[in-house]
């Protein structure tokens, strides 16, 4: 017992060490970028290749539902923008009260990634998760440290004549950013299916956005819901993401890529493994056509 609680001390000063540097490094990174974009001309960036180390103010929070929330930080100066690309995530850092180790989480901004001075997160609260319940309990004025971006799938505008998305909960984060920057690019013309499973109707976050897309674009988003436990007169389907509903719902060009985020049994039911095909491969795409967020 006493090892194990002298490994654990170790890790702790470990990582507690590790943060300190990257904090020094990360000053050193901001002041090179500072210097690079008043050379350039270009808008600054919070975050660019390096790590950044962030501590960014919380502006504003917002209740979405029971267990959601929108938090709004201030970016460095107003005129400062996240310098994310599309599928990116930035990965936070806190040391929540009563927690014997330091939590890092990623979470996928929601608002326009050229958006200046401003960046916005979706956040649902889990029983058992520290780092949520910790961000949940954050009040405007307080702040929440930002370690680096994380890049995803490297999206190129009209790469793929349409896509399918397929969201769980709140992986519906990544999902939206990227229908949200096909959309509101003007030269991407990339046709979008969403295809997103919640528990009840008051988990479908977003709603509205993807309401005003469909009306915006009605010839390139298609939003399709399905709800496991919709009250007694919801409008949407019941029931879960299976071989069926997307058998009906999912696109039939032969270059379509498919996304997929949510829990854990949805994303192995759906993507399978090295030894059992999963639901999109039984519906006959191939391995190279799906990408994880």
């Amino acid at each position: 017992m006493s090892s194990r609680i002298l490994s654990a001390t170790r890790l702790s000063r470990g990582i507690t060490g590790v943060a300190v540097a990257g904090t020094g490094i990360g000053f050193y990174y901001t002041y090179m970028r500072s210097v690079a974009h008043a050379d350039s001309g270009a808008p600054k960036k919070a975050f660019g290749t390096g790590p950044a180390f962030l501590s960014l103010e919380l502006e504003s929070t917002e209740a979405v539902n029971h267990n959601t929330k929108r938090l709004r930080f201030k970016l460095p100066e107003p005129d400062t923008v996240s310098g994310l690309t599309l599928t990116s995530a930035l990965l936070t850092f806190s040391w929540p009260k009563g927690s014997t180790f330091p939590v890092l989480r990623p979470y996928t901004p929601i608002n326009a990634l050229d958006e200046p001075g401003v960046l916005e997160l979706l956040v649902k609260r889990y029983p058992n998760g520290k780092q949520s319940t910790h961000l949940h309990s954050l009040q405007p004025g307080d702040s929440l440290r930002f370690i680096t971006r994380l890049p995803g799938y490297k999206w190129q505008p009209n790469q793929h004549s349409e896509i399918m998305l397929i969201a769980g909960g709140a992986g519906i984060t990544p999902a939206y950013q990227l229908i949200r920057g096909i959309l509101q690019n003007p030269n991407d013309h990339t046709k979008v299916t969403l295809v997103f499973g919640v528990n009840t109707d008051a988990d479908l976050l977003l709603k509205k956005e993807f309401g005003d897309y469909e009306t915006d674009y009605p010839s390139r988003f298609k939003a399709i819901y399905t709800v496991s436990q919709p009250t007694e007169r919801s409008p949407y389907r019941k029931g879960y993401v299976t071989k069926e509903l997307l058998e009906e719902v999912a696109p039939r060009s032969s270059d379509c890529k498919v996304f997929v985020c949510g829990p854990p049994p949805m994303e192995n039911a759906l993507v399978g493994s090295r030894r059992q095909p999963g639901i999109l491969e039984e519906l006959g795409y191939r391995k190279d056509q799906i990408h994880k967020f």
